[in-house]
């Protein structure tokens, strides 16, 4: 009885399955675990210095369940779908959710930090030099990778560095005849080249002292002064220069009795005053839904010219009479093989006035990107070329599955090549090609580099130098929010959100008729 128990166990074990093990499983796996320890690697270092144990809780989480799903012989189909899942959620879902949460935000130049980095910023920028303060030999350094000063009173010939935190003794250092620090224990002395390339930092760095704060004076002087503007909590306000700013936790600034506010502010929640706006300031929605109007007509009309050129060439191409179609393809996609920045340089070139090519050839005057019409026009057939080899591309693969002996069928029954084309070729292509329709018309609609480096949004009216005849709205909402009056990202998202909403529901409606046209044709 007990031998037939091992006999059937040593059966059993036999039959069990091996696993194979093959080069693509060790590397999939050893190189998934592999990204997932450089990240915990690089990221739990400053979340432990941050405090940040939420954050660290999530990442260890993540990590240990990353590691399960990879050592284990289950859920295959998990192993597959959450690479994908992580890209979906990093590259498309925070993106969006990040930007609509900025449209709610004055985030943007002045705005970029907290109230803390505002106070510290107005501070030390508004430093002056203390009468009788002495001056100091300024050499910059680092120190474990940060900038710091390294300074010599002129009297004691004592060295000190200076940081954001204070300023300490410094042992060892060796002091040129220029009053310099050439080498000092702990620091690297940067060389001239490399103090030239980081001013702006050295620059920004304000030392604290008992007295006041030092800043650089150049690259090799520096001063001690006291700040002009200092912050009273008591008041949550800033005095200074016989005047006082209180902070107005609406606007992000620090605000005056007459209104005037300081240069820097701090990030604050506005709410929907971005969207509104939008909507109510008449510099910008006088003119939003003129854009919005060409904006549609060059999207349309790039689809549908670059649609029907493309369809047409590879109609021609398609032909069983026709020869050569390899020579004719690869000159057909050179257009689309350039870069496609460079070759809006050359159109634009092309489209001067005084020594263009086309001027120069059809022997005209025309002021192409001058007058709001030819320039229009211009973009567009820009845009034609550009775009025309991609749809020539997708529509020859999509020729190549409709089976011939449809087109034959109508032909026998007595239908004339146009009505073929209409009634058979046509509605095939338009149920594999109006994905790709729509994902070109959502391109085009927000298509910046076509417009801002053939006509930069060009020609403007001389009542308006804000918005052009050819601006789109991607364009137009670029110069708002980045232009002279710095960046308002928080303004510029919100008009992002106006864009993706347009887009999106033009696309949905364009899908639901896509799904009709599938079942008519199915």
């Amino acid at each position: 009885m007990a031998l037939d128990v091992r006999e059937a166990a040593g059966a059993h074990q036999v039959a069990r399955p091996r696993r194979e093990i093959t080069t693509a499983y060790v590397v999939s796996r050893i190189a998934v675990l592999a990204v997932g320890a450089a990240i915990l690697l690089y990221a739990v270092p400053p979340l432990v210095a941050a405090g940040a144990w939420a954050s660290l809780a999530v990442l260890g989480a993540a990590s240990a369940a990353i590691a399960y799903l990879y050592l284990s012989r289950r859920h295959i189909p998990a192993k597959y779908l959450v690479p994908g899942t992580v890209f979906l959620i990093a590259f498309q879902v925070f993106p969006v959710v990040y930007t609509v949460t900025t449209a709610f935000t004055n985030f943007g130049d002045g705005h970029r930090g907290d109230k803390q980095s505002a106070v510290a910023a107005i501070e030390a920028g508004s430093v002056r030099q203390a009468p009788g303060s002495p001056e100091y030999a300024l050499t910059a350094a680092l120190q474990d990778g940060r900038l710091a000063f390294l300074i010599v009173d002129p009297e004691t010939k004592r060295v000190q560095a200076g940081t954001e935190r204070g300023l300490t003794s410094v042992e060892g250092a060796r002091v040129g005849v220029t009053g310099k620090v050439l080498q000092a224990p702990g620091f690297t002395v940067l060389k001239a080249p490399e103090a030239a390339a980081r001013a702006r930092e050295i620059s920004a760095l304000a030392v604290p002292t008992r007295g006041g704060l030092i800043k650089a004076n150049g690259l090799s002087r520096a001063v001690e002064g006291r700040s002009a503007l200092t912050y009273d909590a008591a008041c949550d306000c800033v005095k200074g220069d016989g005047d006082t700013w209180k902070a107005d936790e609406g606007q992000g600034y620090f605000v005056n009795a007459r209104g005037e506010h300081l240069a820097q502010g701090w990030q604050v929640n506005v709410g929907p005053a971005n969207f509104t706006r939008v909507l109510t300031n008449p510099t910008i929605s006088g003119y939003f839904l003129g854009v919005f109007g060409w904006n549609l007509v060059f999207a349309l009309a790039s689809v549908a010219t670059t649609f029907a050129l493309g369809m047409g060439v590879a109609l021609a191409l398609h032909h069983p009479r026709m020869r050569g179609t390899r020579v004719y393809r690869i000159v057909l996609i050179l257009p689309y093989a350039m870069p496609a920045f460079a070759m809006l340089l050359v159109w634009r070139d092309m489209f001067n006035r005084d020594f263009g090519l086309i001027n120069q050839l059809f022997g005209l005057n025309v002021d192409w990107l001058g007058q709001p019409g030819t320039a229009r026009l211009a973009v567009v057939l820009v845009n034609l070329w550009l775009g025309f080899p991609y749809m020539f591309l997708v529509t020859t693969g999509a020729l190549q599955a409709i089976p011939r002996e449809l087109t034959e069928a109508a032909s026998i029954d007595g239908a004339t090549p146009w009505h073929g084309f209409r009634k058979v070729t046509l509605p095939l292509l338009l149920v594999a090609l109006t994905p790709l329709l729509i994902s070109s018309f959502a391109f085009n609609f927000n298509n910046y580099n076509a417009i801002a480096l053939t006509s930069e949004g060009g020609p403007f009216p001389a009542e308006n130098p804000q918005v052009g005849a050819t601006d789109l709205l991607i364009t137009y909402t670029f110069r708002l929010a980045f232009g002279a009056g710095g960046a308002q990202f928080g303004f510029a998202a919100a008009i992002s959100v106006f864009i993706f909403a347009i887009v999106a529901v033009i696309s949905a409606v364009a899908f639901r008729r896509t799904r009709r046209q599938e079942e008519v044709y199915a």
